[in-house]
């Protein structure tokens, strides 16, 4: 691919048609932003899935120590009133 555009290059240069070939690199560089941006895109999803899977598993170890808590107050207050 990169030896395609390459050849196009060369092309339009040899030709004087500095017109489009300022038209084909003006193409070229929105195309590497256009690459940019779907990369950032997609990198920015992933973190969200990551955190959104890191906050799923901190609410359920809440609600796991939050039972064990509630099991052990319930303990001590029967140890309390035998006493």
């Amino acid at each position: 691919m990169i030896k395609f555009f390459r050849k196009i290059r060369q092309k339009l240069l040899t030709e004087n048609k500095f017109s489009k070939y300022l038209l084909y690199a003006i193409g070229e560089i929105v195309l590497v932003v256009i690459g940019i941006l779907i990369a950032l895109s997609l990198n920015n999803w992933n973190g969200d899935q990551k955190r959104s899977q890191q906050e799923l598993d901190l609410m359920a170890e809440m609600r796991e120590n939050l039972s064990n808590d509630l099991v052990d107050a319930r303990f001590n207050i029967g140890m309390n009133k035998k006493l």
